[in-house]
């Protein structure tokens, strides 16, 4: 692909001016040819092939940023799913994993290492149950290792009791990192219809379709999108999408040439460039801001779904005639704590957990980072995450949840972690019971949709 060098100083400006940035270049490594009955072997070679291939991912990331003047935010490493090579273990077994991926990221200079999963839509293995349990363990030993697990899709239908086993992952997590405001659940992401090339943490990790190591890049630009919205107040929404659809195309085309040059860099294979439009809690690179400036009072107002999907549809499409090479998510997140305009929103009482809901029917991921009471029953998160669910699961989309049920936390306080993961005013939740719900347990079936071999 050629990229013209007006493209590059136009870029240039976004990035000086728009908050534009390549939110993270992401180093997906295999790790089934470390499979090994013996723990000690098997966490060696994890170690080992960690470092031979990421060791200088991150000062090969650098010299990119330097050389074409673009920010790299974040540069990650993304794993096989934990669960599939360590099928044979127990959980302190699994938690030695964790502990030697969080040496390795630490070691290597990265910001998060994902692929601590499970892939249990259909059913949960006796070593897949282990890895579960491991979970609250795991990240609460570790600073840099983040976790996932499937227990949906499409084609599989809904894992019930896979769900009730990740609410009370949750809530544990919440407790064993009660005295960090519960931040281990800011690294621990339930999907419906996970992608195998996702770049983002905390969901990030490495499928088994792909190569044995890769490259897949995440691009950000609210604030760019914002800027070229704001240009046009009077716009009727033909033009409004094509101005959108022109940004995202612009976004895309840096984003991939940053993404390629790593890889290029690191002597590996280039993958995906994910064009999900990603908030940060600085101001003017908010989603909510992006609605605000498409004519509705905040975020919340009716009309706001609408306009989250026009936003999202006209970012892929934007993407797809940019590249070849689009994958993972792409669309736009609508993380609270994330997203300056979420947070207050959600403040000023404008935007409800439900409407959060509504909305990620028509958005990439779902409810994320929504900081929720500290007792909320465990009934109600496995509700919370079977309705998440349930939208991925009819509209064939990948939905999920990060909630923190902040420990001691009430409806009007909030915790704030600092950094990228920002600052999550505790949202109100519905009190009623699910209990007899989820005491059926089993599994939802996949719908018809699912037929289409």
């Amino acid at each position: 692909m050629n990229f013209e060098f007006e493209e590059i100083l136009e870029t240039i400006k976004m990035t000086e001016i728009e908050n534009f940035d390549i939110r993270t270049v992401t180093m997906g490594i295999n790790l089934r040819d470390c499979i090994d009955r013996n723990i000690k072997v098997t966490v060696s070679k994890i170690y080992e092939k960690i470092t031979r291939f990421a060791g200088n991912h991150v000062k090969n990331a650098d010299e990119i940023e330097k050389r074409f003047g673009i920010k790299i935010t974040n540069k990650r490493v993304s794993l096989t799913p934990i669960a599939i090579i360590g099928d044979a273990f127990k959980r302190d077994e699994f938690i030695q994993i964790a502990e030697i991926m969080d040496k390795a990221a630490h070691e290597i200079g990265i910001d998060y290492i994902g692929g601590y999963s499970a892939l249990v839509q259909k059913g949960i293995s006796p070593g897949e149950k282990e890895f579960i349990e491991s979970i609250p363990y795991a990240l609460a030993s570790t600073k840099k290792v983040c976790s996932s697990v499937n227990i949906g899709s499409t084609k599989a239908g809904i894992n019930i009791d896979a769900v009730i086993k990740m609410a009370q992952v949750i809530k544990d997590t919440a407790y064993i990192t009660r005295e960090s405001l519960s931040i281990g659940c800011a690294k621990l992401v339930v999907f419906c219809n996970a992608v195998e090339d996702n770049p983002f943490i905390a969901g990030a990790f490495h499928g088994v379709s792909e190569p044995d190591v890769v490259i897949n890049t995440g691009v950000s630009g609210p604030g760019v999108v914002l800027n070229a919205i704001k240009k046009y107040p009077d716009a009727d929404f033909r033009t409004l999408a094509e101005i959108i659809k022109k940004t995202a195309f612009k976004i895309t085309r840096a984003g991939e040439l940053i993404g390629r040059k790593v890889a290029e860099k690191n002597g590996v294979e280039f993958g995906i460039i994910d064009v999900s439009l990603a908030p940060t809690p600085a101001e003017g690179d908010s989603i909510a801001d992006i609605i605000k400036a498409m004519g509705l009072e905040d975020v919340g107002a009716p009309g706001t779904t609408a306009a989250l999907a026009l936003l999202n549809d006209c970012v892929k499409k934007g993407g797809l005639m940019a590249s070849s090479s689009v994958g993972g998510l792409s669309g736009a997140f609508i993380p609270v704590s994330e997203d300056a305009g979420m947070i207050s929103a959600v403040e000023k009482g404008h935007l409800t957990i439900e409407k959060l809901e509504a909305m990620t029917s028509v958005c990439s991921v779902g409810l994320d980072m929504v900081a929720i009471p500290g007792d909320t029953p465990v009934t109600t998160i496995a509700g919370i995450i079977a309705d998440e669910a349930a939208i991925g699961l009819i509209n064939d989309k990948t939905t999920a949840v990060r909630l923190i049920p902040a420990f001691g936390k009430v409806e009007g306080d909030s915790v704030d972690y600092g950094g990228l993961l920002g600052k999550a005013p505790i949202m109100a939740v519905k009190r009623l019971s699910s209990d007899k719900f989820f005491a059926r347990g089993g599994r939802i079936p996949a719908p018809t949709r699912s037929l289409t071999n």
